[in-house]
């Protein structure tokens, strides 16, 4: 629970707990929370170990800076779903990262453990009808419809499941209103792109590799993107738009809505 808690204030720059700050001392921790000090070791532990504080002999723990490296996208995708308004952008492969990170912030959410008024998610897809750059078979780079549908499947798969469990929060009365968009381009996708409430941005690109499956009884080999091997950088917007973090998350947002409103369209049935 403590670990939780300032898990959610550093993220979300609550309580001062911003890049450089030093937290409070360990037994103002516990008077604060209402723990034993055994327990805010625990807590502290836990988040030095995810990189969020760093310490150093003789001083208190500090917030470490967080822009431009290596995260994992779910502990800062839920302390994104406690802001009043949620707005999550993607633009990838297929959305499976995203969809099965959303499902504990949306368990809270179903819960009332987090309460936001609305949630607003636009998912920014290759169109898998034509041939791509990946997957393609390694024999020659030839295009394979199979290894398409395939990649369709998978992204409709997640894509739908991400809309039904967002769009039954405002059904279900949880969330005033809630809202899940797709789109999708005639490019290769050979990176991915989250951006939360417009003021972070998580960026990696797709390790190509090359597998073999079976599909309908043939088996294909290919050159394929690995979403699962992807590193994600994490850039977040600082306390004035000159820093790097700041302009770093609003040329992500400019790229993004000028993709979803130029060369984006609504993907055929």
């Amino acid at each position: 629970m403590v670990g939780s808690s300032l898990r959610a204030a550093i993220l979300t720059k609550r309580e001062g707990f911003r890049a450089g700050d030093k937290l409070p001392s360990g037994s103002e921790l516990s008077k604060h929370y209402g723990v034993a000090c055994g327990t805010v070791d625990k807590a502290l532990d836990l988040i030095r170990s995810e990189g969020l504080i760093v310490a150093r002999q003789g001083s208190e723990p500090f917030v470490r800076e967080r822009t431009e490296r290596p995260v994992g996208l779910r502990p800062h995708l839920e302390a994104a779903f406690a802001a009043p308004h949620v707005t999550v952008a993607f633009s990838g492969f297929s959305s499976e990262t995203l969809h099965n990170a959303m499902q504990e912030p949306l368990d809270k959410v179903r819960s009332g453990r987090l309460a936001p008024e609305s949630i607003n998610v636009r998912l920014l897809l290759p169109d898998t009808s034509s041939p791509m750059a990946a997957p393609v078979l390694v024999d020659e780079l030839r295009d394979e419809a199979a290894l398409r549908e395939r990649a369709r499947t998978i992204a409709l798969t997640n894509a739908g499941g991400i809309a039904h469990s967002v769009e039954a929060l405002a059904e279900l009365g949880l969330v005033q209103s809630s809202s899940v968009e797709v789109k999708v381009h005639k490019a290769s996708s050979l990176f991915k792109l989250y951006i939360l409430n417009r003021s972070e941005a998580f960026f990696g690109f797709y390790p190509l590799r090359e597998r073999s499956m079976t599909i309908d009884g043939s088996t294909h080999t290919s050159y394929d993107v690995t979403g699962k091997d992807t590193t994600l950088f994490h850039h977040s917007a600082g306390p004035d738009d000159a820093s790097l973090g700041s302009q770093y998350v609003q040329q992500a947002q400019a790229w993004f809505d000028s993709v979803w409103t130029t060369i984006a369209y609504e993907r055929q049935a």
